[in-house]
């Protein structure tokens, strides 16, 4: 896609080789796009390597670490014009139990709000600045159709971030339609991915599609809304679920 060549991209949440992140970074790059990535741990430099970019391990619930983070990538690169905001769900060395909403803790529910929209909003805050004095930015929020479509008993914690992602993503989508800004958010259902139970690619094939999705198939959706083509696309929920939320009759 010629909309995203040359453009600066930083990809989030790239540390799995089978996820999605690691998917959209892969597509920015045959795209032409200059990119960066990052995730919590040492493998992200593995991953760089595969892709020949720039990484840097970056903690993105610590404001300082964010700053860090987009200090070195436009000494690297230049300021991102392109944000892809995947890391959420999980992070490696922290975990937490699904958990019903009257026995969860507020350890619990913090580290929910914090691994899955809180660094979305640190990013967002660190990259407008120059996205603003540009004239122009892409940013792409990986959300879930868990939290603003549908829900899992025991997911509170992730439904209501991920509900609150879809929030932050209109927000900013009006807050900075006039400086050429654009904020969409790709709403993934049943992915198969490293970190996919065993029951949710079961659910996968229990979808209308008969099957769950691919990460590449959540990248291209990704990709669209990261270019210049996407110019009219703002605040815009974009479901990737093989028609799964739209099933009433399950099991039938």
């Amino acid at each position: 896609m010629a909309g995203v060549s040359g453009r600066i991209a930083l990809v989030t949440g790239c540390g799995s080789a089978g996820g999605i992140g690691f998917a959209i970074a892969r597509a920015l790059v045959a795209a032409g796009a200059r990119v960066a990535i990052t995730a919590t741990t040492d493998r992200i430099l593995d991953r760089a390597q595969e892709l020949g970019v720039f990484a840097t391990k970056a903690d993105l619930t610590d404001p300082a670490d964010v700053a860090r983070l987009f200090a070195g990538v436009t000494a690297a690169l230049g300021h991102p014009e392109i944000l892809i905001n995947n890391a959420g769900m999980v992070q490696t060395g922290k975990s937490a139990k699904r958990t019903q909403v009257g026995g969860m803790t507020d350890a619990i529910w913090q580290h929910h709000l914090a691994l899955n929209v809180t660094t979305a909003f640190h990013c967002i805050r660190a990259a407008l600045p120059a996205m603003q004095a540009a004239g122009y930015g892409r940013i792409v929020n990986m959300a879930s159709v868990t939290g603003p479509i549908v829900t899992i008993d025991g997911s509170a914690g992730y439904a209501t971030a991920k509900a609150a992602m879809t929030g932050l993503t209109r927000a900013t989508a009006l807050e900075h339609a006039q400086h050429g800004i654009t904020c969409n958010a790709v709403l993934p259902g049943w992915i198969a991915t490293e970190s996919s139970s065993p029951k949710e690619i079961k659910a996968g094939h229990a979808s209308p599609a008969r099957r769950p999705g691919t990460p590449d198939e959540v990248a291209a959706c990704a990709l669209f809304l990261a270019s210049a083509e996407a110019s009219y696309v703002n605040g815009a929920m974009l479901v990737v679920d093989g028609a799964n939320t739209l099933m009433e009759m399950k099991g039938a």
